[in-house]
């Protein structure tokens, strides 16, 4: 037990890293990792599996790391967790786990993501995680899954061990869900959630693509027809949210989905040799400041922008987005433009952008989050000058399925309504992740597919 600085994770350097799109963090040696680990203060009464949505057993597999087990660190995560290697990668620990480590109360926490991360990339280069033995007795009952994200991941990998015959249904060409579409490549490389992925098919999951649940299928068609017996939707929420400001339909304006699917998903940097492709903006305006805007900006200079600006109607110390996406943001040439709030897209005559006009803003008095509010300053109007606008402000639930199926209770919002046993309105159908609670991050939508799938089991069972 060290205690002490926690140690550095290695990085391309920043003015190489915002020109290409291999991941930015290279990840701790099996030294580095050790003496991490090592800085464990092994507490009687351990704080950080309180801050973890899936009940990681965070200090033994510390312990192990620290005893140089690799093998059983990562047996003890895969209790837990069907994903280590990209909850290593884009949790937010500094606001779970490792928030309530002791050693941060005076110092700096140990870096409990990236052992995580290194457990998980030092098994699959082993091929441990594919290696380990899961005994199954099949229980010959069908258990729809309706999304391919982390939420449906989880669930549909925790019903298969189960037992029960897990079909899993996704709307795009490729399972994932927003770990396809919406993270980088330089964040969390795509190999790595399809080797996720295929690990979930080893388990029995059968997954379909190309699937849209409303249109292809409906609930009650899968629940009917189809001989399904249950069904966990965890659709997520992929719907983007935009400013309602003049030009927001300009040539050259997108909603952060869509650029980042273009890129992600779609290898739109590639293009021409992949078929979909994206403006490749030389002056480039990302309205919002959570992690989607960090991500949006960053994939922007990486595709060839001479200026990316951040523009935000607060400062930044009210950023939603990871203190280390924002520092690497800057790191590669990133301006954030605080307190400025967008009022028009401007254009030219023929319809594509040229300017984001803004008006200034001072921070106000608290809004009902508790965060103060944007006040803005009368005739302090100015423009950005760009040729690209990305908008990044938040997103909510696809209206499909709610209108396909009106016996399925939803908020306000839109968002499914839920009983303390994670099931519908409609017996049967259950439901987590974003598509209940809003937008939140990769571990709660997982926790919720856990959940979830111990529910169905529960409800299967009992008939």
């Amino acid at each position: 037990m060290r205690g002490g600085m926690r140690n550095p994770m290695p990085e391309q350097p920043a003015d190489v890293r915002n020109k290409n799109f291999e991941e930015v963090t290279l990840g701790y040696s099996p030294e580095t990792a050790v003496d991490e680990a090592q800085r464990c203060l092994h507490c009687k009464v351990p704080q950080c599996v309180k801050g973890c949505p899936v009940n990681i057993d965070i200090p033994d597999f510390v312990h192990a790391v620290a005893e140089k087990d690799f093998a059983g660190a990562f047996t003890i995560l895969k209790k837990k967790t069907s994903l280590p290697a990209v909850c290593g990668r884009v949790c937010p620990q500094e606001n779970q786990c490792e928030k309530h480590c002791i050693l941060g109360i005076k110092g700096e926490p140990v870096a409990i993501g990236r052992l995580e991360r290194f457990v998980a990339d030092t098994a699959r280069a082993n091929g441990q995680d594919r290696s380990e033995h899961v005994d199954i007795t099949p229980k010959g009952i069908k258990v729809a899954v309706v999304g391919g994200g982390p939420s449906c991941l989880t669930a549909a990998g925790d019903l298969a061990k189960m037992g029960y015959d897990v079909t899993l249904f996704e709307a795009l060409h490729k399972a994932g869900g927003v770990l396809m579409y919406g993270i980088p490549e330089f964040r969390l490389p795509k190999t790595i959630v399809q080797h996720e992925i295929e690990g979930l098919k080893d388990l029995g999951v059968k997954i379909m693509t190309d699937v849209i649940i409303g249109r292809t299928f409906t609930l009650h068609e899968l629940l009917g027809e189809e001989g399904f017996k249950a069904i966990y939707v965890g659709t997520g929420a992929g719907l983007p949210h935009f400013l309602r400001i003049p030009g927001e339909n300009l040539d050259g304006v997108y909603s952060a989905n869509e650029f980042l699917t273009r890129v992600n998903l779609m290898g739109a940097w590639d293009f021409p040799h992949r078929a979909t492709p994206v403006c490749h903006g030389k002056d480039v305006a990302v309205v919002g400041a959570g992690n989607v805007a960090m991500d949006s900006a960053r994939t922007a200079k990486r595709l060839g922008a001479e200026h990316v600006y951040v523009v935000y109607r607060r400062s930044e110390a009210e950023m939603p987005a990871r203190k280390e996406e924002i520092q690497h943001a800057k790191e590669e040439g990133v301006e954030l433009h605080m307190l400025n709030n967008p009022q028009e897209i401007i254009s030219n005559d023929k319809g594509w952008v040229t300017g984001i006009k803004c008006i200034r803003t001072k921070l106000g008095e608290p809004d009902a989050s508790g965060r103060r509010s944007p006040v803005e300053i009368p005739g302090s109007e100015h423009v950005f000058n760009v040729d690209m606008v990305v908008i990044a402000i938040g997103q909510g639930p696809n209206p499909l399925l709610r209108h396909t199926t009106p016996d399925l209770v939803t908020n306000k919002k839109g968002l499914i309504t839920i009983d303390d046993h994670e099931e519908t309105s409609i017996p049967g159908v259950f439901a987590g992740g974003d598509i209940v609670t809003g937008a939140a991050t990769v571990i709660s939508a997982m926790g919720a597919g856990k959940a979830a799938a111990i529910e169905i089991d529960k409800y299967l069972s009992s008939k």
